[in-house]
């Protein structure tokens, strides 16, 4: 359907051409030669040549080098809750944002270890302006969320990517994966933005949102690095909201932080996948008759979802603990563990300035907090 051109990934008609066309890249060799260090060149490119489909291109090349990144770059990745989907059933996975290339990698990853359907992912066209990024987006079966509109572009892009969406659930049978907010969480606080289900409801031809909302199958997803390999990325633009000044990226600020996600240290990953949301929103529809509210309603149920999921990691508690002057969570961590973070600490920030250590501290001591208010956090 030619209307979703300008957002769409490759159709598998196009993934060899553009395969070919990538193939002499120098981003293209530095990935290959990361993931098949002991292959010839030759060797993988032929593959490359072979292959016609997005899928075959997943399983045989990124599959392969997400597993990499995690051997490379971490201490392993724990999943839960994935025995509740079905096979070729899709599903909309709205999960919280760390990371830019990592959270929906890992979760196809999972995805295909437990023989499920594989996402369609959303990605700001920000992060893909290269071409080559572009065409990589495109042949990682992303579709593209489009940035810096004004208000009645915005509408129309809008309608256009939810009814995008609708297509891929419900006729496509696949699964879409959506971060619940724009841009990945700086601060640790990880909350759905009623925007994004508003967004998501304009594909709706039902005449109460929450019956569309039940037909596309929610699912929350939780993800929680030990070490967020961004953390300190993400300390300007803290420090600039801290100072309630206007934050503007720095040219290539966005190609960075997507390189140092993948390569940068995450210690332990864990993914858990939330229930599929049904009486949930079937209480919501009884509730409430204002069609705001109950997207309001649905935003929180995804919320005490994910953070009750979320993983908390000994580098959670050390955090809280250094932030508060205190030893309330000292039997979740080791001592070296505490000096391994505040070694982390020192070398990643300017420690003088006071809100930036504090920026730092909040970023991972916030799940603390967020997951106390639903179970005793220890």
């Amino acid at each position: 359907m030619q209307k979703f051109d300008a957002i769409r990934p490759f159709y598998d008609a196009e993934v060899n051409e553009a395969i070919r066309f990538s193939l002499n890249h120098p981003m293209m060799k530095a990935i290959m030669d990361f993931t098949f260090p002991d292959v010839d060149s030759e060797v993988w490119k032929e593959q490359l040549r072979r292959t016609h489909s997005i899928r075959d291109f997943q399983c045989n090349f990124i599959y392969q080098s997400v597993r990499k990144v995690l051997e490379k770059s971490s201490d392993g990745l724990t999943t839960s809750g994935f025995e509740r989907l079905e096979k070729n059933t899709s599903y909309l996975f709205i999960s919280n944002h760390r990371d830019i290339i990592l959270d929906t990698s890992l979760l196809n990853v999972c995805l295909f270890d437990h023989g499920l359907v594989m996402t369609a992912s959303a990605i700001g066209d920000n992060l893909v302006k290269r071409d080559f990024m572009n065409t990589l987006a495109k042949l990682n079966r992303n579709f593209l969320v489009q940035r810096g509109l004004s208000p009645r572009e915005l509408l129309q892009s809008s309608k256009l990517l939810s009814e995008y969406i609708g297509q891929l659930l419900l006729r496509e049978n696949r699964s879409v994966w959506i971060a619940q907010r724009e841009g990945r969480t700086k601060d640790g606080n990880d909350a759905t933005h009623t925007g994004v289900l508003k967004m998501l409801a304009m594909g709706s031809d039902e005449t109460n949102v929450m019956d569309y909302f039940k037909k596309i199958k929610i699912v929350p997803v939780s993800i929680s690095y030990e070490y967020d390999p961004t953390d300190a990325l993400k300390m300007p633009q803290l420090m600039a909201e801290a100072k309630e000044e206007t934050y503007i990226k720095e040219k290539n600020e966005d190609f960075i932080t997507l390189l140092s996600g993948i390569i940068g240290q995450k210690k332990r990953i864990h993914i858990h996948v939330g229930a599929i949301l049904d009486s949930e929103i079937d209480q919501i529809k009884a509730e409430n008759d204002n069609a705001n509210k109950q997207v309001q309603a649905l935003a929180q149920v995804i919320d005490d979802s994910i953070l009750q999921s979320y993983k908390l990691w000994p580098t959670n508690y050390i955090a809280y603990d250094l932030l508060n002057n205190c030893n309330e969570f000292a039997s979740n961590y080791t001592e070296d563990e505490k000096s391994l973070f505040e070694r982390r600490l020192e070398l990643k920030i300017d420690c003088a300035n006071e809100i930036m250590k504090e920026g730092f501290l909040n970023m991972y001591a916030n799940p603390v907090v967020n997951k106390s208010k639903y179970t005793n956090a220890r």
